[in-house]
């Protein structure tokens, strides 16, 4: 049977004994005792017992800064920082079983809680610095970037940790599919309208249909209104249909 390496060894034995023992009655030198190696190599791979626990959040925060830098100019800002959130989900349904037993852990650790909060704050920076430079030249550019980020970051992790709490049943993929969608309904850019003078197939001049697409919605907002409010307002207006 191949030996793991390293690195896994340390994170299947510290994770044998925060189920044993509990984390805070677990040390290093428990671990590097189970895992057969000295305490500096586990200070080689994790600067402390905490980072054992969050093994794989830097490599995927590099996947995801590297894929946001080669993002296309004509790529949908949004669309992208959605798909870079999607990198995450990946990282936890790769092991689920772990990912379930982490998120156990951290429910019971304060300490760890703290952590986490920092590890996604961290993807949170990045999707909003991506969205920064694209929203340069826009008015308010910085807080929409700042904004879209946090609703991105928000609507995986409500999927995310829907699944954990199921003990890693069901499709993770479809549910933050589904919330993801939603920010890029609210924040993406419309597709392109067609041009209203070119003629297009469908009735006759005159008919119900011709009638009802030509119809025009205004709505009118205080400044200062949330966007989410806008949003909504707008949605309204447009599946209310006027009484004859």
């Amino acid at each position: 049977m191949t030996k793991p390496p390293m690195r896994d060894a340390l994170v299947a034995a510290a994770f044998q004994l925060f189920l044993e023992r509990g984390y805070e009655q677990t040390t290093v030198d428990d671990i590097v005792a189970l895992a057969g190696v000295g305490r500096r190599s586990f200070f080689r791979y994790f600067p402390a017992k905490e980072d054992v626990v969050f093994p794989d959040h830097e490599r995927c925060l590099a996947d995801m800064t590297a894929h946001l830098a080669a993002s296309a100019e004509d790529a949908d800002p949004v669309g992208r920082v959605c798909d870079a959130a999607r990198m995450v989900l990946l990282m936890y349904a790769e092991n689920p079983a772990f990912s379930v037993q982490r998120y156990r852990l951290t429910k019971k650790v304060p300490g760890l809680r703290a952590s986490e909060l920092s590890v996604v704050w961290r993807y949170q920076r990045a999707l909003a610095a991506y969205l920064r430079g694209r929203f340069a030249d826009r008015p308010d550019g910085t807080l929409q970037a700042d904004v879209i980020a946090a609703a991105v970051v928000a609507a995986h992790n409500n999927a995310l940790r829907s699944w954990l709490r199921s003990d890693g049943q069901g499709d993770a993929t479809t549910a933050v599919d589904h919330a993801l969608d939603l920010v890029k309904a609210t924040f993406g850019t419309p597709p392109t309208p067609l041009d209203r003078d070119e003629p297009g197939p469908g009735p006759g001049p005159g008919s119900e249909s011709e009638s009802a697409s030509e119809d025009v919605v205004i709505v009118v907002s205080r400044r200062g209104v949330p966007m989410w409010r806008v949003v909504q307002e707008i949605e309204s207006a447009l599946t209310t249909r006027p009484q004859n």
